[in-house]
């Protein structure tokens, strides 16, 4: 046989020591201070130089992670409608905030009058309004103000006895909910903000964890995918020597056309598979690059970790229990519960009738400067005993030198109160649509976690069958590039056992990357418990 015509068959062979020696049971330790790496594999092998020779910018998990957290877009929404959550908190909390209020006026009249005792044919008032006071509003309903009315009025009338003339009016007010808009309905508003607010801390809590869960799944199946990709690129290699070979023996009157055909044919379906694994490593590239916030601009990443092989074994019922007391997106729903039910509640009392009881309790005063009354037929003044200044009034009013008060109810039934009873009603059925949705999700999650769990526990079995289907696809090559070259085999057989070599590579991988997506997706259902593998 010509030199030509061995040395390709030579490189096919050698296309199958050098796979399996790259699929080993276990990689082979880094170099003191390298980080460890997909290229653990023996570095003279050629699919250990084609993984080297891949193009893009190596990337670390733990980088990975960092910048997801910072930048990924889902992560920043959580955490923007955690920030709106405590501002309507804090917004909430203002309703009950005391008030101090105030009200100024100034007013004048020019009064034409026929009335003898108007005091004058055009009676010109002037008058100036001042009111002070604060006011508050607790979580009981009940509603206080404190307040001071002061009125300064001047006239020209020859009958006002005070000029200016000074009143003033202290009030203590109360109006207290006894149905309608009693304790819970009051404060439903606050307590739904409040559970909102709980429920967007767990939600994003529950998203960081979604977005690690994410990083890691890209990354893991960006790994498979560079492994898929190098060997893809091998056999492309190795299939155009192997034509060459066919063609060489079929010059040489030792194979026929049809075997050259089925040569070519492998040839172009390896160059096809190159194609196709090197799309899919640009789609992981990239969605690695959106999940961590970086602009694509056409870079490529590669992964410079290599999956975990050996994981924490936890009880199913374990984890599942875990799971449905520690997953933030179940407590955000648990807190949707809870909000749910204390707007029911406040509905409950507003569907009630109205029933406030209010009481005033208070306090007059007078002052002014006194004027000479000439009443008409009598040359003598008189003037009025009320004599002061400005503030006189008010000390009278805080004193309650003139005290007044009062004391009611108010009540109110609108006939049929469908919007009170609707409302009401409407409430409730939130509470049944808001707890299917949490029994739901809770029944979701277990199965989930069982899910998971398996995979996870089937993890290290399925690792080590796709090893001995590696070996056992090596040594079907092996036997049949000795077959090929002593006649017993054809070139047929040989491209099909050289793609049953790329299918156990590949579920090799897959094998390697379902083990660990299983225990990234595990510790974001158990709110970030699960410990993963056994060294953490």
């Amino acid at each position: 046989m010509s030199t030509r015509s061995i040395a390709p068959t030579s490189a096919l062979l050698g296309l199958g020591v050098l796979i399996a020696a790259a699929l080993g049971t276990a990689d082979p330790a880094p170099a003191a201070g390298a980080p460890q790496s997909i290229l653990a594999a023996n570095p003279d092998s050629a699919l250990a130089a084609t993984l080297r020779n891949l193009p893009g910018e190596t990337l670390l998990l733990s980088d990975a992670l960092a910048e997801a957290a910072a930048n990924a877009s889902d992560a920043r929404v959580a955490a923007a409608r955690l920030t709106a959550a405590e501002q309507a908190v804090r917004r909430e909390k203002g309703a009950f905030d005391p008030e101090i209020f105030g009200n100024a006026a100034w007013t004048g009249a020019d009064t034409p009058s026929a009335s003898l005792f108007a005091g004058a044919e055009v009676l010109q008032t002037e008058t100036s309004f001042f009111e002070a006071g604060a006011r508050v509003r607790t979580r009981l309903g009940t509603e206080v103000s404190a307040s001071m009315n002061s009125l300064r009025t001047t006239s020209n009338s020859g009958f006002a006895a005070l000029s200016p003339e000074y009143t003033s009016v202290g009030r203590l007010t109360l109006r207290q909910p006894l149905l309608k808009g009693f304790g819970p309905s009051v404060r439903s508003e606050l307590a739904f903000a409040e559970s909102t607010r709980a429920g967007a801390a767990a939600r994003y809590d529950g998203v960081l964890l979604a977005v690690r869960a994410a990083v890691e799944t890209a990354y893991w199946g960006l790994y498979a995918a560079e492994r898929n990709h190098a060997v893809d690129g091998l056999i492309r290699d190795r299939a155009a020597a192997f034509l060459e070979d066919a063609r060489a023996r079929a010059r040489a009157g030792m194979i026929g056309p049809s075997q050259v055909a089925n040569a070519e044919f492998f040839l172009t379906e390896a160059e096809q598979n190159v194609l196709d694994s090197e799309e899919q490593l640009d789609l992981l590239s990239d969605r690695l690059a959106s999940l961590m916030g970086r602009g694509l601009g056409g870079r490529r990443y590669r992964s410079a970790d290599a999956p975990p092989r050996v994981f924490a074994v936890v009880d199913q019922d374990s984890l599942v229990a875990v799971a449905l007391e520690r997953s933030p997106d179940l407590q955000a729903l648990s807190r949707d519960v809870e909000a749910a039910r204390v707007l029911a509640d406040g509905a409950v009392w507003d569907a009630r009738p109205t029933l406030d009881l209010v009481g005033e309790l208070g306090g007059s005063g007078l002052s002014g400067t006194a004027q000479d009354v000439y009443f008409p037929g009598s040359t003598d003044p008189v003037r009025t005993s009320v004599d002061g200044g400005r503030w006189d009034d008010v000390s009278q009013a805080v004193r309650r030198d003139y005290p007044n008060w009062k004391v009611g109810v108010v009540f109110a039934l609108p006939l049929g109160n469908r919007q009170g009873k609707g409302e009401r009603d409407r409430r409730r059925a939130e509470i049944v649509r808001a707890e299917q949705e949490l029994l739901s999700a809770r029944r979701g999650f277990a199965e989930n976690v069982r899910a998971q769990h398996r995979e996870l526990e089937r993890g290290q079995l399925r690792l080590e069958i796709a090893t001995r289907g590696v070996a056992a696809s090596f040594r079907q090559v092996d036997i049949g590039m000795i077959e090929y070259r002593n006649g017993r085999a054809t070139a047929f057989e040989v491209v099909r056992l050289a793609a049953d070599l790329a299918t156990a590579q590949q579920r090799y991988s897959d094998a390697l990357v379902r083990t660990a997506r299983a225990a990234a997706v595990l510790r974001q259902l158990t709110g970030g418990w699960y410990p993963g593998t056994e060294e953490n």
